[in-house]
């Protein structure tokens, strides 16, 4: 099995697009500030997850997902500044998708976990 076949690891590259989409909105003074930012704060989750699965150890594999959880961190701190800037009003859809990914990648360091 690689990076592709995991859920987390497919979900986090829709995460990608839809911040994407986000960000375009967003004033062009934002392009080298929050929206680039967030975007690589939400590339960030799925390469990890994809770098962790390429190491030769769980150990290492579970050091790469939970970098993972802290780019999930990351662009929900992200996405709740840009509402507070005016930036987007709805947020409840990504911070859901965020809580989702977070819950689901939980378990999969636990099944790790299980698996040293």
């Amino acid at each position: 099995m690689t990076h592709k076949d995991l859920d987390i690891w497919k979900r986090g590259i829709d995460l990608v697009t839809k911040v994407y989409e986000i960000t375009r909105s967003f004033p062009n003074t934002e392009n080298y500030g929050l929206s680039g930012q967030m975007q690589r704060a939400a590339v960030s989750y799925p390469s990890n997850v994809a770098e962790g699965a390429a190491r030769e150890s769980t150990p290492e594999y579970i050091r790469y997902i939970y970098i993972s959880l802290g780019s999930l961190s990351e662009l929900e701190t992200q996405v709740i500044i840009s509402k507070n800037l005016g930036y987007i009003s709805e947020i409840e859809y990504i911070l859901n998708e965020i809580e989702t990914l977070r819950k689901m990648t939980l378990k999969f360091i636990k099944y790790l976990k299980s698996k040293l």
